[in-house]
């Protein structure tokens, strides 16, 4: 079963992924007015938030942004994700894939939005900036 052609909308905050130590406490800079992605593994602490929260001197990946793909979705929906990554990955854009309990989202670099926005209308999907 494929799964129907969904709304993404593009978030307007631009975005850094950081990476601390695993056993790090959550840094205070760690907020989010609308998005905010925190991970734990053995091996580090995640933070993913806005851009402008970040302090200089953090290893931090900046300049992404994301796609929220609007839900809610049911967890048992399968493709979902990779109905996105297909037509981006055509298109030699990579993506950082962000799962909640409602819905996905797909960070791409900054630079490579426009094309992104492109390759996904090109796909059937409606995006909305």
């Amino acid at each position: 079963m494929n799964p129907p052609l969904l709304k993404l909308v593009i978030l307007p905050e631009r975005l850094a992924v950081c990476r601390l130590d695993a056993k790090a406490p959550i840094p205070d800079w760690a907020v989010g007015e609308s998005f905010l992605s925190i991970s734990r593994t053995r091996d580090e602490l995640s933070v993913i938030c806005e851009d402008r929260f970040v302090p200089g001197g953090t290893h931090a990946s900046r300049g992404w942004r994301g796609f929220k793909i609007e839900g809610p979705l049911d967890l048992d929906l399968v493709g979902i994700l990779v109905s996105v990554a297909v037509p981006l990955a055509q298109s030699n854009i990579g993506i950082l894939p962000i799962a909640t309990y409602e819905t996905d989202y797909v960070l791409v670099r900054d630079q490579q939005l426009a094309d992104a926005v492109k390759a996904l209308r090109f796909a059937g999907f409606d995006v909305v900036e």
